[in-house]
């Protein structure tokens, strides 16, 4: 019988300790890394000679004349036993080694890209988990700061100072800042679980600060070419080559060569014999040459598609900073602007409350339109270290 505990809590983690966690543990990675072990442990078979094979029969045996059925009569009769070896030519061996290592090298680049791939994930899923939390901690702030506010307009009601229908609209207020509170909680629980998936801590936190804000664009573009997505293509062409190279092979002949003992009757003596045999690349044209320029095509295919994958990736980085660079402007804007703004009309609305030229519906909603401001402060400088951390982490050429 099995007795469950409840699972610890992990310490909060940075960034960077989130990436590393994530690099360590993530399935999907071993899973990459076992590939690669595969890819080079099947190198080193790769180019041998075929295995030897073991011939035996029983060779000239009387099956009519006045011996039939005779094994001790017939010189003739014999047990034969031996051994066949294929030898492809040196060609065809050496062509399949190069298969054997472009294949580690698609395997390596394979991982690469698994890894970078997580390390994307995992960063996005700290990016929202930790303003997920500034959100939630921020918005409770502001509660904290009008909870005393809440009962004023009902008791300004009872003392005649207010207006009966002023009584209802610090309630909508209150009611639409604990909606945006329940969903801010199931947001941080979203990114909660999201997180605990790549790093496979049960309740992660997030300590320390989100990366710098200090993209090297010139760096980003030159390095298209060196990232894992492109460098599979860099090893599927060294194998396709490799593979035009073994069609090649095919017009070269391969040998066989056998030996073998036979046992007769010792009125006869035993034999023993030996031979070669060789395949014959006759009509090439029907046979070895359309396989040949299928797979030179397949070796332009993946040149192509390397060049396709080049532009992509190019466009999409283009693409990516045009975006970074207009949540940037709307993120400075609403932090520079338009949340210093709404804190002066708070500041006025208090003061004049305090002077008495202003009710509390008007005070309560100034401190709303703050905790909107920050929140969506918050919102858009979220949305900017996505893009930092999704630009970085796809198109940066250092894997962390």
């Amino acid at each position: 019988m099995s007795v469950w505990t409840a699972p610890s809590k992990a310490d909060p983690q940075t960034f960077d300790e989130a990436l590393a966690r994530a690099a360590a543990g993530a399935p999907g990675l071993r899973a990459s890394a076992l590939g690669v072990d595969a890819a080079r442990a099947a190198a080193r078979a790769a180019g041998r000679l075929p295995d030897p094979r073991l011939t035996f029969g029983l060779d000239g045996f009387p099956v009519t004349g006045p011996f039939t059925g005779q094994f001790d009569q017939d010189d003739f009769t014999m047990l034969r036993i031996g051994v066949e070896q294929d030898v492809p030519s040196r060609a065809r061996r050496r062509a399949e080694r190069d298969i054997a290592e472009a294949q580690i090298g698609i395997a390596g680049a394979e991982e690469s890209v698994a890894r970078r791939e997580v390390q994307i994930a995992t960063g996005l899923a700290w990016i929202d988990l930790f303003y997920a939390e500034r959100r939630l901690a921020a918005l409770d702030d502001v509660l904290k700061t009008l909870e005393p506010l809440w009962n004023t307009a009902p008791a300004g009601v009872a003392s005649g100072a207010y207006r009966s229908a002023n009584a209802l609209g610090p309630v909508q207020l209150k009611a639409n800042l604990d909606d945006r509170r329940s969903r801010l909680v199931a947001d941080l629980e979203k990114a909660r679980s999201e997180l605990a998936r790549w790093t496979g801590d049960n309740d992660p936190e997030t300590a320390g600060a989100p990366p710098q804000d200090d993209l090297d664009l010139a760096a980003l573009r030159d390095g298209i070419a060196r990232l894992p997505a492109v460098r599979v293509y860099g090893a599927a062409a060294r194998r396709a080559d490799a593979e035009v190279d073994l069609a090649r092979a095919g017009r070269r002949p391969d040998w066989s060569f056998q030996a073998s003992y036979a046992r007769r009757d010792e009125r006869f003596g035993d034999l023993f014999s030996v031979g070669a045999s060789v395949r014959l690349p006759i009509f090439p044209g029907r046979r070895q040459d359309p396989v040949i320029a299928a797979r030179a095509a397949d070796a332009l295919r993946v040149t192509a598609e390397r060049e396709d994958a080049e532009r992509l990736l190019t466009a999409s980085l283009r693409s990516a900073l045009a975006e970074y660079a207009t949540a940037h402007d709307q993120w400075v804007r609403s932090r520079d602007v338009v949340l210093p703004n709404v804190l002066q009309r708070s500041d006025l609305e208090t003061a004049s409350y305090a002077a008495g030229r202003a009710g509390i519906v008007e005070v309560l909603e100034a401190f709303t339109a703050v905790a909107n401001a920050r929140l969506d402060t918050l919102d858009r400088e979220a949305a900017v270290m996505r893009q930092v951390v999704q630009i970085s982490l796809t198109y940066g050429n250092t894997d962390r």
